[in-house]
């Protein structure tokens, strides 16, 4: 919201500069995005008066003007502005001058015709095109009749001003107005603030006998109205026109205007009805019924939900309340009679209805928030008399009340003991009572407690936390104490948790794999792909696109896009791994579960090409190698098996394993399906993904280091035919279990399923390594021993020793 500095001194008296009344907001109150003077930048723009016009020679839109602008001679100046005539006060950039955009004017010649200077549009001396009067918009800007030839624009449109921006968080509803930033203000400077009342001339008859409002009271804790009868409708004053565009509004009409400017005053949505378009003498706010429409004040037709919060009349709504008006109650040429609306509606309606319509407009920012429900009718009554003074209305007597829940006062104890413990100050009572005081509250002292009366206006303010971020904001933040640290150090320490999920990062990135952040969300189709378990997917409410609305439950989606953004760049070999949570949700729960997974995905090749070696594409024995070294990286104590899988639909169905510690499956991997990368539009591509928050959980074998053996080791060869359905990890369990006590390692180093081999077989042969740590081994002990492990292939695995 941006803040006039000048309306701010009307009501307090500040002899500080702006810049420094936008820091002290931010360091005490909001957010401040910047201090703006309009006028900045700008040079040699004034006032001009056209004493003539005629049409150029040489065209059949451009008018050749005589301008005064201060000077003993008048200017000629060329301008093709369709609404230049005779007689208007416009602004006139001289020779030399500077307008938006840091644009230098220069004497001229256009078709031939010298021009000395400019007639300036608003937006071409910086104004935005939002805020420009609908008249002007095409055209040049018309000054008051009282602006003196000569004199700087600047003044008359307000552009002197320093325009403070605030960005105001949520909870301080409050200060997305003028009276909201004062009394913020007011408890800074500890300065009085002088806020003016209305004082309303009624006319007329009583409003009870024109107007009736019907009101759900869930829907909107307060609502009234007043009616205002013979206004004339006709551009707003100077002053209010400025107070609108410096404010980022668009100038209307006056009745419209006075609406726009009571909010930006007491931050009080209001909303004006040509009470004549009306169908009868009945209002109702209610909610929206099935098959409604409304077309709203931006001409956008709109199909109402039955949760919109409606402003009807007998035949339908006329307004989406606290959002935005209906186009056929608006005031328009020709309205005569105004109905006021001042309202509170409730918060989580008005906040949706903005959502499902897209219709985020000043009024729903201000009740989203939160607006001071103490000053509905003050709010009301300002309006009706500013149309009484502005627009000749007659204001007809009484308000028409459709709902008064005005909440009562939150209401606080606190002691000072407590104070001064929690923000390390010394502070006295009279001292924390002039600071609450200082803000509009009421405070009542009873020995060391404080009872404290929260003002309506405050609805941020609930607890003693409250009162104490107040206190402190207020008293400053600068000025609390601080203390230097002792020099006594706490080592910091990471959990299990921590480590292991470090120790997976440098894990994986020693295998070759570059650590990628995919987004958590992404659409139902890919949330579904790669499940390790049964889930219903968990759907975003309010999504902010159909690509990011539903929670992931795997991560290996997610890396397959970064695959595709990369290959649609033409980088083919990818290496990714990403650590993350996915979201599974039971039926009948709203809130998913979480759990951690690590995935990874590689193409193209690990390796590149070498002059000593070719570039070798990925398989799934480098992707299953790399599951098993960060495996055993993570000393898991258990054994890890890997079994074919042919039943995940995503996945090459003869390219797929799952994998195993203790029989319990904690992941998959293997080959993405041929028809899956083209969905991607990717090349072939292996992954895994794995269960992290299992292996966390894992009892773990932490790594033993020996001295190397002095003595040295036997190795011996073995040759065999098994069955094709037998596997490796069958033969090297089986060897591992009776190899003896001095087998240290068992490698498989061919297999050969040829011609010579007969059908259904396979030759398998492996190196066995034999050591003893503490003597030479003799060849006696590893002939026992390798005849054992021979034996026992013959009986367990029907091995054929070749």
């Amino acid at each position: 919201m941006k803040i006039s500095y000048n309306w701010i001194k009307e009501y307090l008296d500040l002899n500080v500069k702006p810049a420094d009344l936008a820091e002290k907001i931010e360091r005490t109150s909001v957010e401040v995005d910047g201090v703006t003077t309009p006028s900045d930048g700008l040079k040699k723009i004034v006032v001009g008066h056209v004493l003539s016009l005629e049409a150029h020679p040489d065209s059949d839109h451009l008018h050749v003007c005589q301008v005064d602008v201060g000077e003993d001679e008048p200017l000629q100046i060329v301008c093709g502005a369709p609404n230049v005539a005779a007689g208007q006060n416009v602004i006139v950039a001289l020779p030399g001058s500077r307008i938006a955009d840091n644009v230098k004017i220069k004497k001229s010649k256009m078709r031939g015709v010298p021009s000395a200077g400019m007639i300036c549009a608003l937006q071409e001396i910086g104004f935005p095109e939002d805020v420009v009067p609908k008249d002007y918009v095409d055209g040049i800007y018309v000054l008051p009749e009282d602006a003196t030839p000569g004199d700087a624009v600047y003044d008359y449109l307000g552009m002197n001003d320093s325009l403070i921006d605030l960005d105001v968080t949520p909870n301080r509803g409050d200060m997305l107005s003028l009276y909201g930033t004062l009394h913020d203000l007011a408890a800074i400077y500890d300065k009085p603030v002088k806020l003016d009342h209305p004082e309303v001339k009624e006319d007329g008859t009583a409003i009870a006998d024109q107007l009736a409002v019907h009101v759900d009271d869930a829907l909107s804790p307060q609502y009234r109205m007043r009616l205002v009868k013979n206004v004339k409708l006709a551009p707003s004053p100077m002053w209010l026109q400025i107070r609108l565009w410096n404010a980022g509004m668009r100038p209307i009409n006056n009745v419209v205007d006075i609406t726009n400017y009571i909010m930006l005053k007491y931050g009080q949505p209001l909303h004006a009805f040509d009470y004549d378009k009306f169908n009868g003498e009945d209002v109702y706010v209610r909610t929206a019924k099935a098959g409604e429409k409304l077309t709203t004040l931006d001409e956008n037709d709109h199909d109402l939900d039955e949760n919109d919060i409606v402003i009807a009349d007998q035949k339908g709504p006329i307004a989406l309340a606290g959002v935005m008006g209906g186009l056929d109650a608006s005031i328009q040429d020709g309205t005569t009679t105004v109905a006021i609306e001042s309202a509170v509606f409730e918060h989580d309606h008005i906040r949706k209805a903005a959502q499902r319509h897209n219709l985020h407009t000043d009024a729903s920012q201000r009740f989203e928030r939160g607006v001071n429900q103490a000053g509905v009718q003050e709010a009301l009554d300002a309006a009706a008399q500013m149309m009484n003074e502005l627009a000749d209305g007659e204001v007809q007597k009484g308000s028409v009340v459709g709902s008064s829940n005005i909440p009562d006062s939150a209401v606080i104890d606190i002691t000072l003991t407590h104070v001064n413990a929690i923000l390390g100050t010394e502070l006295t009572m009279d001292q924390v009572s002039h600071i609450l005081e200082s803000l509009g509250f009421e405070v009542a002292v009873n020995d060391d407690t404080l009872t404290v009366t929260v003002a309506v206006r405050r609805n941020d303010i609930h607890i003693p936390a409250d009162l104490l971020e107040e206190i402190a904001r207020i008293y400053g933040y600068d000025q609390l104490p601080a203390t230097l640290p002792t020099g006594r150090m706490t080592m910091g320490t990471l959990t299990m948790k921590q480590r292991l999920m470090r120790a997976t990062r440098h894990s994986l990135e020693g295998l070759g794999l570059n650590q990628a952040i995919s987004y958590a969300l992404t659409t139902e189709e890919k949330a579904k792909m790669f499940m390790m378990q049964d889930s219903e997917t968990t759907n975003l409410a309010w999504p902010m696109s159909v690509d990011h609305a539903v929670l992931r439950m795997n991560v290996v989606s997610g890396l397959l896009d970064d695959i595709a953004y990369n290959s649609a760049r033409k980088v083919k070999d990818v290496a990714l791994y990403e650590q993350g949570r996915v979201f599974y949700r039971e039926d009948g729960n709203d809130r998913p579960s979480e759990e951690e997974h690590i995935a990874g995905a590689i193409t193209g090749t690990l390796m590149p090409e070498a002059w000593n070696q070719p570039a070798q594409p990925v398989d799934f024995f480098q992707m299953k190698g790399i599951v098993a070294a960060y495996l055993k990286d993570m000393v898991v104590n258990g054994d890890v098996t890997y079994e074919p899988n042919a039943d995940m639909p995503e996945m090459h169905p003869g390219r797929t394993a799952d994998v195993l510690v203790h029989g319990h499956r904690i992941g998959f991997l293997g080959q993405i399906h041929p028809l899956i990368a083209k969905q991607f539009k990717i090349g072939a591509t292996y992954v895994f993904e794995l269960n992290l928050q299992a292996i966390i959980d894992m009892p773990k074998q932490e790594n033993q280091y020996d001295v190397i053996s002095r003595y040295p080791a036997i190795t011996r060869d073995i040759a065999m035919l098994v069955d094709d359905d037998v596997t490796n990890d069958q033969v090297v369990a089986l060897i591992e279990r009776r190899g003896g006590a001095f087998l240290q390692s068992v490698k498989l180093f061919d297999v050969y399923d040829g011609v010579k081999v007969p059908k259904g077989k396979k030759s398998l042969a492996y190196t066995l390594t034999y050591q003893d740590k503490h003597e030479t081994l003799v060849d006696d002990a590893v002939t026992q021993a390798f005849d054992k492990v021979s034996k026992r292939l013959e009986d367990d695995l029907g091995a054929q020793i070749r």
